[in-house]
């Protein structure tokens, strides 16, 4: 059995969708379970929206995910190099190659003759793509198109009529008539070249044998198949590759099959997009969810799993993925499902992990430094057991624990309003003596503040609210006595005394 060699070549025109994600992870479940290669490629011959900015992101995405690549940026690989837009004298080489064996033609209609054609086919009730009004043109009217400096794009010719067939590994068997398939462009006027030579010449070079996309570039796929059989025709690709320079193709090399996956949808059943809200990967990561989560989640979406828990690690993940499970209808993306998941992983995590995990989210806060104190490492371990069970998302413990450091009190005016008033002077002058004499300790804490309600003849929480307030500024945070145990004694009754000021006349 060949290996697989399956590819991601996302265009860096904008931040990782997570739908891009599950495409990448599919392909990357299914290589590593074949023993193959996951080719990350990037398409950026759209000079105009590609930035380098992008495929930063998307290559932080990837690894922040744990999506390695085999062949692709920043990693060595045989059949190289893998942006496109260091591409393309191979691209025009091949383009030239199919117009010099007839299978592409020079058209030279302007961009306001397509759009006039279109208009009128549309109100004619005609199918509004190209009509081939310039696929037979003599050598008298292409000389009199360049006598006007009209440039030509490349359009390939597709058959007039029959059926192109092909089993898609999700869909099974799919057929296009080919009079809906009208001719397409692989190369534009200004000699740039279009998604469909690029790719299919890269797929071929690079041995991919299996792409595995979305469903909305079904429609794609017969001038895709076009392409494939006109360029292995006799060895072009081989001879285009042998001339340039290029590394020659896999010597088990094939023309690829296909898995087109169901879109992610939202709650409104519509493909999922910045309307429902985090879609890009990075948001993910910012708001806190654990990749290894979002990578279970994300396998789950659309794929039926043979498993007897839906929690599973990325191994599980590569020993039970297939493309034959993998259903036609789009997937709705279940993000309170994902932050319940998530939720659960936080909890499965050490007090070692959870705390190391927590550290960014506190550095991108400006809360610690990069690299963190002892005196924040030691608090943010402390913190963790008192977190793990009230946060959903590592992002949501920020607010229960930044006031611990920060230098000053941060004051929540409602709070102070609610909490701060009545005898809460009387109770924190009386508790800044308690805790400026009792044992440093959690429980020596709690009973000390519980004999403290009791002379006062309060109930605990008009004492432990007050104190709360006084040190966090806030009437909400991990559990008192716990974390006042982990703070300097001097810091937690400074702030139990400066409170006073505070208090509602």
């Amino acid at each position: 059995m060949v290996a697989p060699r399956v590819r991601f070549c996302p265009a860096p025109s904008g931040w990782l969708h997570v739908g891009g994600a599950r495409t990448a992870l599919y392909n990357w479940l299914h290589a590593r379970q074949g023993g193959g290669t996951f080719v990350f490629r990037i398409e950026d011959t759209d000079a105009e929206r590609a930035t380098d900015e992008s495929m930063r992101g998307m290559i932080a995405a990837m690894r922040w995910l744990g999506l390695d690549w085999d062949e692709g940026p920043e990693v060595d690989g045989p059949h190289g190099p893998y942006q496109q837009s260091q591409r393309g004298p191979l691209y025009s080489a091949a383009a030239a190659a199919l117009l010099q064996l007839g299978d592409v033609y020079d058209a030279y209609e302007t961009p306001e003759e397509l759009t006039a054609q279109r208009e009128a086919a549309m109100r004619d009730g005609r199918p509004p793509g190209y009509a081939g009004g310039h696929r037979n043109l003599t050598p008298e009217q292409r000389a009199a198109y360049l006598e006007e400096g009209r440039r030509a794009v490349l359009r390939v010719r597709t058959p007039d009529d029959g059926v192109v067939s092909f089993v898609d590994a999700v869909r099974g068997p799919v057929d296009f008539e080919w009079k809906d398939v009208p001719d397409f462009v692989i190369e534009r006027a200004d000699g740039t070249h279009t998604y469909y030579l690029a790719n299919a010449v890269d797929d071929l070079a690079m041995g991919i044998n299996l792409i595995a996309r979305g469903e909305d570039l079904l429609s794609a796929t017969p001038r895709q198949l076009l392409l494939y059989d006109l360029l292995t025709r006799d060895g072009v690709i081989d001879r285009i590759l042998a001339d340039n320079a290029y590394p020659a193709r896999p010597a088990d090399a094939q023309p690829p099959s296909f898995a087109h996956l169901p879109l992610l949808v939202g709650e409104d059943r519509k493909p999922l997009s910045k309307r429902h809200g985090s879609v890009a990967v990075d948001e993910f990561r910012r708001h806190g969810f654990l990749p290894e989560v979002l990578i279970n989640f994300l396998a789950l979406c659309g794929w039926s799993y043979d498993a007897t828990t839906e929690r599973m690690t990325v191994d599980e993940l590569v020993e039970r993925f297939s493309f034959d499970r993998v259903g036609k209808n789009p997937s709705f993306f279940d993000t309170a499902k994902l932050r319940s998941m998530n939720g659960d992983g936080i909890k499965e995590l050490s007090d070692t992990e959870l705390a190391e995990r927590l550290q960014p989210h506190f550095s991108d806060e400006g809360l610690v430094a990069d690299l963190p104190s002892p005196e924040h490492q030691q608090l943010l371990l402390g913190l963790a057991p008192l977190l793990r069970e009230r946060i959903q998302t590592l992002a949501e413990a920020v607010p229960l624990a930044a006031p611990y450091f920060r230098d000053e009190v941060v004051w929540d005016d409602k709070a102070v309003s609610k909490n701060l008033k009545g005898r809460a002077g009387e109770v924190l002058d009386a508790a800044a003596v308690v805790l400026d004499d009792v044992a440093w300790d959690a429980a020596a804490i709690e009973a000390a503040l519980r004999d403290l309600a009791e002379r006062l003849g309060l109930g605990l929480g008009r004492v432990m609210q007050p104190v709360r307030v006084a040190v966090a500024g806030t009437a909400v945070s991990t559990p008192l006595p716990q974390t006042l145990a982990l703070l300097d004694r001097g810091l937690v009754v400074r702030r139990v005394r400066e409170a006073t000021a505070k208090v509602a006349a």
